[in-house]
């Protein structure tokens, strides 16, 4: 008798809240932390490679309990994939130093149509009118709510391309790896983040040097400072968890699309709680992209209803006869239970 298939430790629905309250807890932390009216602690790279440590070190606790099983993944693959990230990080971040605010959340929306491109080229994937139609809402409405002014120049248009293609094929080779090596997201996670720690402490400070010319070294680290560092590091455990997990279990797609509720989430606590403005121009477009995003999940729910099998019948199944499976393989005519006879 085969055993019963282990369910997941955390919902499909879980996975989303993790995610959403995580990223949304992250940023909160990260504006009280980077902001000048905060701590101004100016090294965005820097702070990544902190968060990746942890996670590492998280990973490695988890290994060394038993509580995850760490199976086998080529290291140049773990290497060119830290290297796609690292990219995609240090190019987002270089991408709104030399781009407005504006260009760089165009940026961002991009994301959406390049992770379809590449996931239809890489992996064949192809998408109903319905779920294009969707994805076109949401980014309309997320577009409508975030950009404002857009200024770019050929420098910051190079780092906006740069970051936008390693972040949808970090986010599509998440997924791969995790179906190519029969991986669970965590494992994966363990994996990685140990490389990208190594490397984000090592040239994160320099890059951060070059982006604010302010150096790690004459930060003075108060108390406050660094509980929020702690902090962001806590939540961004969670974060890079529920990214893979997500991504794991749906696709890179559906991460971006309904990845946008974080925008959502927050320009309303931003309004509540560092009083930003908020207009009807930013409500319509939440309003607009929640819509998509509601659209989105029913027309993906309404795919995968369509691709599961239907079950045959019973008659279908025995051709019409309600025959014994070891009669049927045997040839024999099958037993009379009552009678213990065989039927001619």
């Amino acid at each position: 008798m085969e055993a019963e298939k282990k369910p997941p430790a955390v919902s499909d629905v879980g996975a989303w809240a993790m995610n959403v309250v995580s990223s949304v807890g992250i940023i909160m932390a990260n504006k009280q932390l980077m902001s000048s009216s905060g701590y101004a602690f100016a090294f965005a790279t820097t702070l990544t490679g902190f968060h990746f440590t942890v996670t590492a070190l998280v990973g490695w606790i988890s290994n060394a309990t038993g509580y995850s099983v760490s199976k086998p993944v080529p290291l140049w693959e773990l290497v060119w994939f830290s290297l796609v990230a690292n990219t995609s990080i240090t190019g987002m971040n270089l991408s709104l130093m030399l781009n407005s605010v504006g260009f760089y959340q165009i940026s961002k929306l991009s994301m959406i149509p390049v992770v379809c491109l590449m996931e239809w080229v890489l992996n064949s994937k192809l998408y109903t009118t319905k779920v294009i139609s969707a994805v076109v809402v949401v980014a309309a409405g997320v577009g409508i709510c975030t950009v404002t002014d857009v200024e770019v120049n050929a420098k910051g248009f190079l780092c906006a391309c740069v970051a936008v293609f390693c972040t949808s094929l970090q986010q599509i080779t998440i997924g791969s790896f995790q179906k190519k090596y029969n991986i669970g997201s965590f494992e994966l996670l363990s994996k990685t983040a140990p490389i990208q720690a190594i490397s984000l402490i090592i040239l994160g400070p320099f890059v951060d040097y070059y982006l604010n010319g302010r150096s790690l070294l004459n930060y003075n680290f108060s108390g406050g400072a660094t509980f929020f560092i702690l902090l962001s590091c806590s939540l961004a455990v969670f974060c890079n968890m529920s990214q893979y997990l997500c991504i794991g279990r749906f696709s890179a797609t559906s991460f971006q699309v309904l990845g946008h509720m974080k925008t959502v989430c927050v320009l309303i606590l931003g309004w509540i709680l560092f009083d930003s403005a908020l207009t009807v121009k930013n409500i319509l477009g939440m309003l607009l992209a929640v819509m998509g995003m509601v659209v989105y999940s029913w027309a993906m729910e309404s795919e995968k209803k369509a691709a599961t099998p239907i079950p045959r019948n019973k008659s279908d199944m025995l051709d019409g006869e309600d025959v014994p499976l070891k009669a049927r393989v045997s040839g024999l005519p099958p037993v009379d239970l009552e009678e213990g006879e065989m039927k001619s």
